[in-house]
């Protein structure tokens, strides 16, 4: 068995290769382009980047955050979405190794330990979605369905299979369903404040991509993580549009990228929800 250093190295790596592949999604997807044609090329001179100069963080470092041909600069946002996503897998990774420590029944543990594997593997799609949502809405402003949609159908089906391999435990209808109710609340909630800012101020304040990103959200953590999500979100850009404010840099008509802020919440909801949910629930009794 490897060691948990090699373990997460196991994530890291297989985490820079999906950055880099998040950077052309972040690139294409919000133009409508195809992630699939043509290949990775300068957005300055046109060229065709060599696969030596497409290493995630390595070439950018060696080309000097240049291109090659035409020595455009090349963003900082490629290799930070590359180490970001790394990171991100290596946290993953660290789950599955957390999760391999508990086992012990020959059966339960097995189904157990499968269980966290896949909600692993879930956590791993929904901070890549995350982060490239978050990049995405805070440069253009927009949340492609390709991303919020098929986030909601990947989030519920790694549901669906948790809930499975979790059957000898308690049945699959108590994750599943309160998991269907998460996504619909999360998606009403937002539809119902969006309607209502614009009955009173006849104009839309909220974005339909913003719903189908809690949407997304609750389908992968819940209705409690979503709730937290959502919570962070607002509190983050508040203190965001009040700064700008007080700095002269926006007015009341300005427009922020509220989808950046829930990702940012989301993110942290999926690493620190749990704990501080249970926190606060434990302050109710």
């Amino acid at each position: 068995m490897p060691s948990p250093h090699q373990f997460v190295l196991l994530g890291f790596l297989p985490g820079l290769l999906f950055g880099s592949f998040l950077n052309v999604c972040i690139s294409r997807l919000p133009a409508h382009q195809s992630i699939a044609k043509p290949r990775s090329h300068c957005n300055s001179c046109g060229r065709l980047i060599r696969w030596y100069d497409n290493i995630p963080v390595l070439s950018w470092l060696v080309l000097r955050a240049r291109c090659r041909d035409c020595a455009a600069p090349i963003p900082w946002r490629y290799p930070l979405v590359e180490i970001a996503v790394g990171l991100w897998f290596a946290l993953c990774a660290n789950k599955v190794l957390s999760a391999l420590d508990g086992v012990s029944p020959p059966v339960l543990g097995r189904s157990i330990f499968a269980s966290e594997a896949v909600a692993a593997l879930g956590l791993a799609i929904l901070g890549f979605l995350l982060l490239g949502l978050m990049v995405m809405d805070w440069q253009t402003q927009r949340l492609p369905d390709a991303f919020t949609l098929t986030g909601i159908v990947l989030g519920f089906g790694v549901t669906c299979i948790q809930a499975f391999l979790l059957a000898p435990v308690e049945s699959p209808a108590e994750l599943i369903v309160p998991r269907i109710a998460a996504i619909a609340v999360a998606a009403f909630l937002l539809l119902a404040i969006r309607w209502l800012y614009r009955i009173l101020r006849r104009q839309d304040g909220m974005g339909l991509g913003d719903v189908k990103m809690l949407a997304m959200i609750a389908a992968f953590l819940g209705l409690d993580q979503t709730l937290l999500t959502l919570l962070a979100g607002v509190l983050a850009a508040s203190l965001y549009g009040l700064a700008l404010l007080a700095l002269r840099r926006a007015n009341a008509a300005s427009k922020l990228p509220f989808g950046s802020f829930l990702a940012a919440g989301g993110l942290c909801s999926a690493l620190f929800g749990q704990p501080i949910v249970a926190w606060y629930l434990s302050l109710m009794r």
